[in-house]
């Protein structure tokens, strides 16, 4: 009986098994990398969006609020009328924006250019029916003195509303002040105010650009603030996302800040002229 002949049956050699194990180790690698690459990409762009989608909502409402600074109307508006109106309305239109001390009942609050860095804090003074956080302090849609105090608690942006009536010891406090959260993940608030020339020579144009320190002096010279600047600092809510270098950021008159490379950061700045205050102003030369 005839042994068929059969074929050699050959396996890798230990040089070819090595070739093919580096071009597997290559070729996962670059696969990782790619993955590696594409989380990072999305963590940052989910970043992105996220802080762009919370700047352009906190600079819209701060914008819709700061329209009325100074606002108020003897004429159209629905006034309660258990005050002189009269006197309410000239305190409003010369001090829409509010000093420690300008308040008998509450003499430290007021508007704070914060040292070191710090945020600032605003307070203002308008015409509505309802203060920042929708309190209506039991005017039952009558309009009333309001006053809103915006500042930075830790990293999150508030609004403090009063009856402006009670601060001014006109009356006394019927419905307690509530605080609201406007939004988080604020890093830095900053407020510039705009100044007209003298009263009385003024178009309602702002000369010049101050810190909340300046306006007393600048009261007693007779100017009035028309306008408004603030900028604000957002960080991401994401704490995974890394930057690959450490980013310089200055807001207003501030001096630059380093920020970490463990967050998104962006600054939000806008320059909003009060009309209210404009037209008073101009009404007043």
């Amino acid at each position: 009986m005839k042994l068929l002949n059969q074929r050699k049956q050959h396996g890798f050699s230990l040089v070819e098994l090595m070739i093919a194990l580096t071009l597997g180790l290559v070729i996962s690698g670059a696969v990782i990398q790619v993955l590696v690459s594409s989380s990072v990409t999305n963590k940052l762009n989910q970043a992105v969006a996220q802080v762009q989608e919370s700047g352009r909502f906190i600079m819209a409402r701060l914008s819709a609020e700061f329209y009325e600074v100074g606002r108020y109307d003897q004429i159209v508006a629905n006034v309660d009328t258990s005050v002189d109106i009269v006197a309410e309305a000239a305190y409003v239109e010369n001090h829409p924006i509010a000093i420690a001390g300008d308040f008998p009942t509450n003499n430290t609050l007021g508007s704070v250019q914060t040292a070191s860095g710090g945020s600032d804090k605003l307070v203002v003074s308008l015409l509505n029916d309802e203060d920042c956080t929708g309190n209506s302090h039991g005017y039952a849609g009558s309009e009333f003195h309001v006053v809103n105090h915006y500042f930075v608690s830790g990293s999150t942006l508030k609004c403090t509303g009063y009856d402006g009536r009670v601060l001014l010891g006109l009356k006394s406090q019927s419905v307690d002040p509530v605080t609201v959260t406007l939004l988080d993940n604020v890093e830095s608030f900053q407020v510039q105010f705009g100044v007209s020339d003298v009263i009385t020579s003024s178009n309602g144009q702002a000369v010049t650009y101050v810190t909340a320190d300046d306006i007393d002096n600048l009261r007693a010279l007779n100017q009035q603030v028309v306008s408004l600047r603030w900028a604000i600092m957002l960080k991401s809510y994401q704490n995974e996302v890394r930057q690959t270098q450490a980013q310089k950021y200055a807001l207003l008159n501030e001096a630059s800040i380093t920020m970490g490379t463990a967050h998104y950061y962006q600054v939000f700045t806008k320059t909003l002229a009060l009309r209210n205050m404009k037209n008073f102003v101009r009404s007043s030369r």
